[in-house]
């Protein structure tokens, strides 16, 4: 069942939004060669703990995980570009990490993701993190009050397919509200025109990935999260979570 939020869950829903900015900001200016990505996850729980937030990541277990997940953070490198666990692994000059972060705040939820290089950036992954970023503000525009949902695919779908990179309608944006993850789908492509009608009170996160190599197969771990892309190409991942208000779409997961 898809749930319209009033002015004033929206309102609540971007505070805990501002409590992801945060953490997702902190994480990036910590992100440097030689840090673990435990320690960034450690980061990341404090931001939360200091805005008396929680969160909807950690002991999350979708039917697709064989185990609860452990982190506050997903912390994807290079071929990874999905649910990377937190681990021991130290950062090298050069790693594209993309981070995933939600926080639940007086019971709501926010959920945004940005992607980086760490250190030295090639031309390679900065054409991938900007088209990949470009993408996430074309589904953002193309979520406007009496639009479809199939526009904020489309749109998504049109970036990557003229960039040439590996598109995924697997794993892509959904609601979210109350809980992280709610109805309806948001497919990182579809044809305009088709779909729900989008609706002032409407949240979504909307999160393209795409991966370098153009291949539209990827694999995952033995842990039962991560994933990598299939032709071990790097891989990219940018999420806001927006609200469809009246006056269009408003992007919640910022200060």
């Amino acid at each position: 069942m898809v749930e319209l939020k009033t002015p004033g869950e929206i309102e609540a829903m971007a505070a805990a939004g501002a409590v992801v900015a945060r953490a997702l900001a902190a994480t990036q200016d910590a992100a440097r060669p030689g840090v673990r990505l435990t320690e960034l996850d450690q980061l990341a729980r404090e931001v939360l703990r200091e805005a008396g937030a929680s969160s909807p990541f950690l002991g999350y277990q979708p039917s697709f995980a064989h185990s609860p997940y452990p982190g506050v953070l997903c912390l994807s490198v290079n071929d990874a570009v999905l649910h990377g666990i937190p681990d021991d692994y130290q950062l090298r000059d050069g790693d594209l990490l993309s981070v995933d972060c939600g926080a639940t705040l007086d019971g709501w939820t926010g959920d945004a993701a940005i992607s980086f290089c760490v250190g030295h950036t090639s031309a390679a992954d900065a054409r991938l993190l900007e088209r990949t970023e470009a993408a996430l503000r074309a589904g953002i525009a193309a979520a406007q009050p009496g639009a479809r949902l199939g526009d904020i695919s489309a749109a998504i779908g049109r970036v990557a397919r003229e960039a040439g990179y590996g598109l995924h309608t697997d794993f892509g944006g959904h609601g979210v509200g109350r809980t992280m993850h709610e109805s309806p789908a948001v497919p990182n492509d579809g044809r305009p025109g088709r779909g729900m009608r989008l609706e002032p009170g409407l949240t979504l996160a909307i999160e393209p990935w795409f991966v370098a190599g153009g291949r539209d197969a990827y694999r995952i771990d033995s842990d039962g999260w991560t994933i990598r892309s299939s032709d071990g190409s790097r891989g990219a991942h940018f999420e806001h979570t927006v609200a469809i208000t009246g006056e269009g779409p408003q992007v919640l997961t910022v200060e």
